[in-house]
């Protein structure tokens, strides 16, 4: 025996950890950490945005805000990432909802910068990209748009019709512009008129 003890990660020893770790600006530099892997967490984001924790939601913001800067997405997984400690979370769908989005210029000018519901923001470019998968069954798309290291946030249905709105079509199909690139949306040949 080695008489350590192991102590189980918490959401308070994270939030700790995090906390610390902490920049001044911009996000800690998850990808650059690589620590042992100590067990799972209860906690999941649901596809909504909301935080839970142990079953009940996350309801303070500036925990939510902390937690989501040091998400890391390793082979299809999701992790709170620490520079001594990694667990893992579930992830309903993507770990963000981009709630709201500002357009500037026109045709291929056209920038468009989309928010998250925890304040990150990303302009959808080549670094950046907008897709859509649409339901086999159903046919009901769910946009995403890249925020950051492998990190995407589905696209809220209000921000969705108003990317609709701004939508042209570009050989062949019907989709938005941002940064120079066209992210296509749904074959042109499928709008309803």
């Amino acid at each position: 025996m080695s008489g350590q003890n192991i102590v189980k990660p918490s959401a308070d020893s994270i939030a700790a950890s995090a906390q610390a770790a902490r920049k001044e600006k911009g996000h800690p530099p998850v990808h650059l950490w690589n620590p042992p892997f100590c067990g799972d967490l209860d906690m999941e984001i649901r596809r909504d945005g909301t935080w839970f924790y142990l079953g009940t939601p996350i309801g303070r913001p500036g925990l939510v805000k902390l937690f989501s800067s040091i998400l890391k997405k390793e082979d299809g997984k999701y992790f709170l990432v620490t520079p001594v400690e990694k667990v893992g979370i579930r992830v309903e769908d993507a770990p963000f909802v981009a709630q709201d989005f500002t357009a500037t210029g026109a045709g291929q000018d056209q920038v468009i910068t989309f928010t998250t519901h925890v304040d990150d923001s990303a302009t959808a470019g080549p670094e950046n990209p907008i897709r859509v998968v649409r339901d086999p069954e159903t046919g009901e798309p769910s946009p995403y748009i890249l925020m950051r290291a492998n990190l995407e946030a589905l696209i809220d249905r209000k921000s969705f019709y108003r990317l609709v709105d701004l939508g042209v079509e570009h050989e062949g199909w019907f989709g938005v512009w941002s940064s120079g690139q066209f992210f296509p949306i749904i074959p042109a040949d499928e709008l309803e008129l």
